[in-house]
């Protein structure tokens, strides 16, 4: 961690926000050289907006679709969290409806995390393996296959599902035998319904 009596470093700090879609959070300007003070004293001369508690932005930065999810990531610690389920989904465009909150998977270790308002916290106890995570948006996020079996197991409605498969598997970011495998790990449920879905998905794709 950098020397926080050093200079305040407002250069690096921003290349860091503009990797995050403007925002930044409180430890991150910390290690820059930025007190408490100095923070507020930017948010009133209107550089920065105050997000929420330990989350700021720099004002005026060009938004983009991700903002909720990538602020509800941040918050609750990019260093621990991957977002997951029906967001993951989204930010692979393998979905039609955007979700009520944001979805992130986190540690059973750290299940008693208060996460912002409007965040769904799942907990995985196996964590996750390298090739279930990829980097979305600047974002950590389940692979489509992953993304896909952990939403049907969450309960997200069959035609949803089949959408999911369908457009994965058309752009060839799945396979069938991983995401048939996947499914069978998580149960008779989840099973059916991912065979389900890459039937209907095959015959879709042969019309």
């Amino acid at each position: 961690m950098s020397d926080t009596t050093h200079r305040p470093d407002s250069v690096t700090l921003h290349r860091v926000a503009h990797a995050q879609e403007g925002y930044f959070t409180t430890r991150q300007a910390h290690e820059h050289g930025f007190s408490p003070q100095l923070l507020a004293h930017h948010v009133r001369a209107g550089r920065y907006e105050r997000v929420r508690r330990g989350m700021y932005r720099v004002r005026d930065h060009p938004g983009s679709g991700h903002e909720e999810v990538r602020a509800k990531w941040l918050a609750v610690g990019s260093e621990r969290s991957v977002v997951s389920h029906e967001s993951a989904l989204e930010l692979h465009g393998l979905s039609d409806v955007p979700p009520k909150v944001v979805h992130l998977l986190v540690s059973r270790a750290d299940r008693g995390l208060n996460p912002p308002r409007g965040t769904a916290l799942h907990t995985t106890k196996s964590g996750l393996g390298h090739y279930e995570v990829v980097i979305r948006a600047g974002m950590l996020a389940t692979a489509p296959a992953r993304s896909i079996v952990d939403a049907a197991a969450a309960g997200l409605a069959p035609a949803q599902i089949e959408l999911a498969v369908g457009r994965a598997l058309e752009r060839g970011l799945i396979t069938r035998r991983a995401l048939l495998a996947s499914a069978e790990r998580r149960g008779e449920r989840v099973a059916r319904l991912i065979q389900r879905a890459v039937r209907e998905a095959g015959e879709t794709l042969e019309r």
